[in-house]
């Protein structure tokens, strides 16, 4: 039961089973806590899933090959990269599985050179890649712009390994050219391997085009989309926030009009932060904290503060047509710095802030997090729904492509 919760994305289930498990005075064994971790990692709960390292410790299966491996996927994605690298170095055996968690660990927190290191080891070792290993390969070349190295990945799957490629192969090798701006090999591309009546590679193609402000291949794209998959948001929105950057707010108005019609909701931006064993959600512009007041206060303590570090706010990323005052006050109430702020005011000083987010982070706020972690020494882990970024001293681990 609790693997089943664990796999169908129910992981609250898997854990209240757990519980219930422990109240009837049933022994777990190391399936039900490899079940246990990758509940914990589905839910991005720290907490929890050191409370299982722990339990693992004391029974004594650290040995084993898959509680060692879900260990390592558990911090992972609750953003303790750290201690996912350390738990992969003490495991005394790997398999192709293990070596494929850290590379794919190492690829979601912007690692790229650490995730090729370690793929060009489990090569050396013995191991061969499967489909996951090069999904991650592939991520981090695009990530990294490495054009040429993904396109010598990619081949390599059928030519050297014997790995017939899947979708989301496909979909990758279009990210990396479509980031790269090689708009024209896209469409090349996509011609050539018939990709084009799936929704996932344009998809790829629309969010580039947001990246590169694409505005003719953007509108193809949408356009297809809205054949694939009406009544999926994505399309309708990357297409509006493309003609709002480019300040055309008529026809942005036409595809809220067109989503109302087709009775679509976009999806609400919110992110949540652990405290005190907590979990606080927040939306955007939210007021209904207990604690928005000290929150508020601290955000405009904040905005002070970086006005003297030479921070300018990119209104350019409110895709709303309201004045540019209007627009900063908007940025500074985005759900992640409000999450942020209830961090700062509960957190103990010097311990690591992990915030995490169901949409991609904006720019403006990606430069905000990039300050704060200087100005107030400390450091700030987001994790969007692409990828982990560490903010420290000034910097993200992204180095500014994500």
């Amino acid at each position: 039961m609790i693997d089943g919760y664990a796999k169908t994305n129910q992981p609250e289930m898997a854990l209240k089973h757990f519980v219930d498990m422990q109240s009837e005075g049933v022994k777990p064994n190391e399936f039900t806590i490899a079940s246990c971790l990758n509940a914990c990692s589905h839910m991005a709960t720290l907490e929890g899933g050191q409370q299982l390292h722990s339990m693992v410790v004391k029974a004594g299966h650290t040995g084993d090959i898959i509680v060692a491996t879900a260990i390592t996927d558990m911090y992972g994605k609750c953003g303790c990269l750290e201690d996912a690298e350390a738990n992969f170095k003490y495991m005394v055996l790997r398999d192709a599985v293990s070596w494929n968690t850290i590379i794919a660990v190492y690829a979601y927190h912007s690692q790229g050179e650490n995730a090729l290191q370690a793929y060009r080891m489990m090569i050396e070792k013995g191991f061969l890649p499967d489909e996951a290993t090069f999904l991650s390969i592939l991520s981090v070349c695009s990530n990294m712009g490495l054009v040429e190295e993904g396109k010598k990945h990619f081949e390599s799957m059928s030519k050297v390994y014997g790995i017939t490629p899947t979708l989301e192969h496909y979909a990758c090798v279009v990210n990396i050219l479509s980031r790269a701006g090689q708009f024209d090999e896209v469409e090349a591309f996509i011609k050539e391997q018939k990709l084009s009546t799936h929704a996932l590679i344009w998809e790829t193609v629309l969010g580039a085009c947001k990246l590169h402000g694409n505005l003719d291949l953007g509108e193809t794209a949408a356009r297809k989309l809205f054949e694939l998959q009406p009544k999926e948001d994505s399309a309708y929105i990357f297409l509006s926030n493309i003609f709002a950057s480019k300040g055309r707010w008529d026809d942005v108005q036409k595809i809220r009009v067109l989503m109302s019609e087709e009775g679509i909701k976009k999806e609400p931006g919110c992110s949540w932060v652990g405290v005190d064993g907590q979990v606080h959600v927040f939306v955007s512009q939210d007021g209904s904290h207990p604690k928005t007041e000290q929150i508020y206060a601290k955000l405009q303590d904040l905005k002070q503060r970086l006005s003297f570090s030479g921070y300018i706010p990119k209104t350019e990323n409110v895709l709303h047509n309201i004045s540019s005052r209007e627009k900063i006050e908007h940025l500074w109430h985005h759900s992640e710095r409000l999450a942020l702020g209830l961090a700062l005011i509960s957190a103990s000083p010097g311990m690591p802030i992990r915030i995490f987010k169901n949409l991609r982070i904006c720019e403006d706020c990606h430069e905000v997090m990039k300050v704060i972690s200087y100005v107030t020494s400390r450091e700030i882990v987001i994790r969007d729904f692409k990828r982990f970024h560490h903010f420290k001293l000034g910097s993200c681990s992204c180095q500014d492509s994500w």
